[in-house]
């Protein structure tokens, strides 16, 4: 199958990224190094070119109740130029996936993952209600991620808007770099930064302008692997990893993102009744106590009986250890407790952390 090219494929390419298959597309995956890009972005700013994600437009006179029975979280609380973190249920209370909600007077912008977008919009066809309209604009859309403490003074060069009064998870529409976009101060970092979304056409102008910005700050181009380690040190869920349609927001601490209060949605009832009844493991974060890299898959062991699995893991650029999120079974799932992660039959000794990691 041929893979699909962002418009910033050739400048990539020219800057000797390692492109890698990634939903589809072919996408940058480093180009100086993971653990270099990753501290690039917590020490100043990067950019991430994230035009593979998806955007899906939900509009008409019962778009807010479109979105409403979609999602679990609260979209009717939302002003005209907020965004909201959300996630999408199956009825039994799986995860169909997790995405962001974006407020316009008109309508509603639902940016979801990219692996995601075909399985997302026909999820949202098939429950589609009269008096609204559901469009896949994710072709039209270049995005990019500029994070870190000093994105904020990169892009603030190139536009009249005032950034620093754009709160974090809200969004204006303005020029910035001489072209017509969203500037939504959000992020999958742990960073200050902002997300930008404009049309294809002058994505090489404007990636050229935000470098030239932040030349003073040391910008650098941040690849898929600095970006799944800096959103893992902050204990951000991944798509297929962390949450999927065999976990549910409750156990996956998504609970603050799940207002069964709010009304009907997909999902609701079941939830209700975890909730409940309570749930049997919880998603938490721990830190390898000597030195190991624990992966996907990895089983979790406590007093030497499995416990559960790991979904995702690094070793930390910042701290420099072994850390990681799994699915632990209840009871052994408190800040503190001492587990093991069976690496390849070496079992390593961890601690339950409160995260975030730094």
């Amino acid at each position: 199958m041929d893979l699909k090219k962002t418009a910033l494929y050739d400048v990539h390419v020219r800057l000797h990224a390692k492109m890698v298959p990634f939903a589809g597309y072919a996408m940058p995956v480093q180009y100086r190094g993971i653990r270099e890009e990753h501290r690039r972005v917590r020490q100043t700013v990067g950019v991430f070119d994230v035009s593979h994600m998806g955007e899906i437009v939900i509009s008409g006179p019962r778009a807010l109740d479109m979105v409403e029975k979609l999602t679990v979280n609260d979209v009717a609380s939302l002003a005209v130029g907020q965004a909201q973190y959300t996630a999408m249920c199956y009825p039994h209370g799986g995860i169909v996936d997790d995405l962001l909600v974006y407020r316009f007077a008109d309508r509603f912008l639902l940016v979801v993952n990219a692996a995601n977008i075909e399985k997302d919009f026909n999820w949202m066809l098939e429950n589609k209600i009269d008096g609204c309209e559901i469009e896949n604009q994710s072709a039209r859309y270049t995005q990019l991620a500029v994070q870190g403490k000093k994105a904020e003074a990169t892009l603030q060069k190139l536009t009249d808007v005032d950034l620093n009064a754009i709160p974090f998870y809200w969004f204006t529409e303005g020029v910035l770099a001489g072209v017509p976009m969203i500037i939504s101060r959000t992020g999958y970092t742990g960073e200050p930064g902002f997300e930008l979304y404009f049309d294809n056409a002058p994505a090489e102008e404007v990636w050229e302008h935000i470098f030239s910005a932040g030349a003073e700050f040391d910008i650098e181009p941040i690849g898929l692997g600095a970006r799944d380690s800096l959103r893992l040190e902050k204990k951000m869920c991944l798509y297929g990893n962390d949450i999927d349609d065999t976990t549910n927001p409750l156990e996956a601490g998504l609970g603050w993102i799940t207002k069964l209060d709010k009304g009907d949605f997909i999902g609701r009832e079941a939830l209700q009744k975890i909730k409940e009844q309570g749930v049997t493991r919880r998603l938490v974060a721990f830190v390898l106590d000597k030195p190991g890299f624990p992966r996907k898959g990895y089983p979790i062991l406590k007093d030497g009986e499995n416990v559960g699995q790991v979904t995702s893991g690094t070793v930390s650029p910042i701290l420099e250890k072994g850390i990681g999120l799994g699915y632990v079974n209840r009871p052994h799932t408190k800040t503190g407790t001492s587990i093991e992660i069976d690496i390849r039959g070496r079992r390593l000794p961890a601690t339950i952390i409160k995260p975030p990691f730094v």
